[in-house]
C-alpha cells in the first residue's frame, strides 16, 4: 500500500465510513437468524418427542466454588443468568456506540427510531394489560415489549433490494432503544427484593471500573476480572445478574490510545521502508530490523482500536452462533400439545395483541409523530409501507420476550403458555413483515 492508496482510502465518502460497521453488525446478526431458527426447531421437536429428557437436561445441576462463594445453579439458570451476560454485555456495547457515534449520537438522529422503539415498548404493554390485565398474568406486560433484532434483521436480508439499506439502520437503531428500554424494564420492574450489602458491591465494583477508564487502563483482562466480580455481586444483589453486562459496558474505553496522524506516520514509515528494503522476495523472518517495523505498526494498530470496538468486535460472534442458539435451545421447548387450550389463555391473548398489534402500531404512530411535526423524516428510498413492514417485524420478540417470560413467570405452566405464545406471534409477526415488504418495489442499489 502506498501513500497516495492511504489518501484514496481517507478520501472515500463518509457515508461509506459509517455505514461499514452498521453493515457488518446486520450481516453478523443475519446470519444467526438462521442458526436461531435451527435451535428453536430443535428444542420443540426434542421437547415433544422426549420430553423427559429434555426437561432433566436443563434441569441439572452444576456447581461452582469461587472462594468462599458456591453456586449451584440448574443448566437452564446458568444460561440464562450467566452466558446471556455477554448478550447483554454485547447489548451494551452496541448502546454505547450508538450514542457515542452512530445513529443514537444526536437528538436530530436519534429522535426517530427512538420515538419508534418507545411506540414499539408502551402500545404492546397497554395491549398486553388490556386483555391479561386483571388476572394472575398481569406481570407478564413486558414480555411483548422487545424485539428480536437477529430474526428481523435475518428477515430483511432474504428480501435483498426490495429493502433500502436506510431502512436497515433504522430497523438496527430502533431495536437497540428498544434492548435499552428493555434492559431498564429488567432492572426496574423485574427485581423482587435487594440485598444491600451486595448492591453496595456492585456500585464499587462499577465504580472501579469507570475509574479504570478514566485512568486510562485498556487491558482487556482487567476488566474482564472486575466484570466477573460485578456479576457475582450483582447476582446476589437481587437485582437480575445480566445487568452486569450492560453496566461492564458502560465503562468500556471507547477512545484510542493512539491517534489518526500517529498512526497515519507509522503506515507511511513502514510502508517507505518496505519500498526501499532490499529483495521484495527475501525472507521475512531473517530481517530484524523490518520484523522491528512491523511489531511496531501491530502495536500502533491496537493502541487505534478503542476497546469498546475490540471487545464487541471479538464477542458478537461468540453470541451469534453459540449463547443465542444456545439460550434458544433451553428455552423453547414447549410441548404443543396445550396449542388449543392454551392459545385461548389471557396471558397467551394478551402477548398476541401485544406483538401483532401493538408493536406495528405503536412503531408506525410512533414514527409518524416525529415525522408529522418536523422533527424527523423517513430515511431516504423509505416509505410509510416500509415502516409497516418494519412494525411488524418488531413484533418477533422471541429472545428479549422469553428472557423476560422467565423473570416474569418462573418455572411452570404460565411459562410454557408465554413461551407458546411469543413463538406463535413471534412465526406469525415474522410472516406478514415479510409479506409486506416483499410487495415494495426493488429499490436502486446504494452506496
Amino acid at each position: 500500500m502506498t501513500a497516495g492508496s492511504i489518501a484514496s482510502t481517507e478520501l472515500k465518502p463518509p457515508i461509506r465510513r459509517v455505514l461499514r460497521p452498521i453493515q457488518q453488525f446486520i450481516q453478523t446478526e443475519s446470519s444467526s437468524g438462521l442458526v436461531l431458527l435451527a435451535s428453536t426447531a430443535i428444542a420443540l421437536l426434542w421437547a415433544n418427542l422426549a420430553p423427559a429428557s429434555y426437561n432433566t437436561t436443563w434441569e441439572t445441576h452444576a456447581s461452582l466454588r469461587l472462594g468462599a462463594t458456591v453456586l449451584d445453579l440448574s443448566l437452564r439458570h446458568w444460561i440464562n443468568d450467566g452466558l446471556m451476560a455477554l448478550f447483554f454485555l454485547l447489548v451494551g456495547l452496541e448502546i454505547k456506540r450508538e450514542l457515542l457515534v452512530g445513529e443514537l449520537s444526536s437528538p436530530r438522529k436519534a429522535l426517530l427510531p427512538v420515538m419508534a422503539a418507545l411506540g414499539g415498548m408502551v402500545t404492546p404493554a397497554l395491549c398486553y394489560l388490556a386483555l391479561a390485565g386483571g388476572t394472575d398474568a398481569a406481570r407478564g406486560w413486558g414480555v411483548p415489549m422487545a424485539t428480536d433484532i437477529a430474526f428481523a434483521l435475518g428477515i430483511l436480508a432474504l428480501l435483498g433490494r426490495r429493502v433500502p439499506t436506510g431502512l436497515k439502520v433504522f430497523l438496527a437503531a430502533l431495536a437497540i432503544a428498544d434492548d435499552l428500554g428493555a434492559v431498564l424494564v429488567i432492572a426496574v420492574f423485574y427485581t423482587d427484593s435487594l440485598q444491600a450489602s451486595a448492591l453496595g458491591a456492585s456500585g464499587i465494583i462499577f465504580l472501579i471500573l469507570l475509574i479504570s477508564n478514566w485512568v486510562g487502563i485498556r487491558w482487556l483482562s482487567w476488566y474482564g476480572a472486575l466484570g466477573l466480580l460485578l456479576w457475582l455481586a450483582v447476582f446476589h444483589s437481587g437485582v437480575h445478574a445480566t445487568v452486569a453486562g450492560v453496566l461492564l459496558a458502560m465503562a468500556m474505553p471507547a477512545w484510542s490510545r493512539l491517534n489518526l496522524p500517529r498512526f497515519r506516520q507509522h503506515l507511511e514509515e513502514t510502508t517507505q521502508e518496505l519500498n526501499e528494503h532490499g529483495d521484495p522476495t527475501g525472507a521475512v523472518l531473517a530481517d530484524e530490523d523490518l520484523l522491528y517495523r512491523v511489531m511496531e505498526l501491530r502495536s500502533a494498530c491496537t493502541k487505534l482500536q478503542p476497546s469498546l470496538h475490540r471487545l464487541e468486535h471479538d464477542l458478537a460472534p461468540w453470541v451469534a452462533m453459540v449463547i443465542m442458539p444456545v439460550f434458544a435451545l433451553a428455552n423453547s421447548g414447549v410441548s404443543l400439545a396445550q396449542v388449543g387450550s392454551g392459545l385461548s389463555d389471557p396471558l397467551a391473548m394478551g402477548i398476541a395483541a401485544g406483538l401483532l398489534l401493538g408493536k406495528p402500531v405503536g412503531i408506525v404512530l410512533g414514527s409518524w409523530l416525529v415525522v408529522r411535526v418536523g422533527l424527523a423524516s423517513l430515511p431516504r428510498s423509505t416509505s410509510w409501507g416500509h415502516i409497516l413492514g418494519v412494525g411488524l417485524l418488531g413484533g418477533v420478540g422471541f429472545t428479549m420476550a422469553l428472557f423476560i417470560a422467565g423473570l416474569a413467570f418462573g418455572e411452570g405452566s404460565r411459562l410454557d403458555t408465554a413461551r407458546l405464545a411469543i413463538l406463535s406471534a413471534s412465526t406469525l409477526a415474522g410472516v406478514a413483515g415479510f409479506l409486506v415488504l416483499r410487495r415494495m418495489p426493488p429499490t436502486r442499489l446504494e452506496e
